[in-house]
């Protein structure tokens, strides 16, 4: 009885294995079928992704690893005002009757900054006097330290190139460079020298008082 009891016990345990080994060469076999169906699907994405980078290509910046330092000097640079401008710049090549055929047109916004103020280094010894008790002085003519477009809010609104035609490479690079000079145009227009020297005039005050002449005039001349 306990042979039959122990004969039967390994027959299971003999079919179990069986079975487990049954198993595993049917996952392998499924694996190596569907293996090659893995690798087109691979290849169809990478293709995929090579045909939306050559469709919608992405801009690839590579800088020089060389850099050539001209020139250092240091500054002493009162900014005593700064504008923020915006201006709106048309630029157009191959106008008149034939435009929508030859033409090339941009509308650009530019934004930009202008900042004034006075150079603190022409201020010699020889610009200031003090007498009875007076502190005189003659400041520097104020001056444009900056004028230039922000990158990153200026941008092109719009461009209508002519059917047979193709997009000046240098309009766009010309409407920028008459963009920032309207900027700063704009920025003379409404008087940023005479409120940059307003503004020293203002500063200084309180830094000759500090210093412990509270009694300072600023004329054109000091004598």
């Amino acid at each position: 009885m306990k042979n039959n009891n122990l004969l039967s016990i390994l027959i299971l345990v003999v079919i179990g294995f069986a079975a487990y080994m049954i198993v595993q060469t049917v996952r392998e076999s499924a694996q190596a079928a569907t293996a090659p169906f893995q690798q087109v699907n691979e290849a169809n994405r990478a293709l995929q992704t090579q045909m939306a980078n050559l469709l919608n290509p992405t801009p690839t910046i590579i800088p020089d690893p060389i850099t050539y330092i001209n020139e250092i000097r240091a500054l002493a640079r009162l900014e005593t005002i700064q504008y923020s401008v915006e201006k709106v710049i048309t630029g157009e090549t191959g106008g008149g009757t034939f435009a929508s055929l030859f033409g090339d047109k941009i509308l650009f916004v530019g934004h930009g900054t202008v900042i004034a103020g006075i150079d603190m280094e022409k201020l010699t010894p020889e610009n200031m006097r003090y007498e009875n008790g007076v502190l005189t002085v003659q400041l520097p003519p104020t001056e444009i330290f900056i004028a230039t477009l922000d990158n990153e809010k200026s941008y092109v609104y719009d461009r209508q190139t002519g059917v047979l035609t193709r997009p000046d490479p240098n309009l766009e690079t010309l409407v920028r460079q008459s963009a920032e000079q309207e900027i700063l145009k704009a920025a003379l227009e409404d008087g940023i020298l005479d409120q940059a020297r307003v503004n020293a005039e203002a500063y200084l005050i309180k830094f000759f008082t500090a210093l412990g002449f509270p009694n300072t005039i600023f004329v054109d001349n000091p004598g």
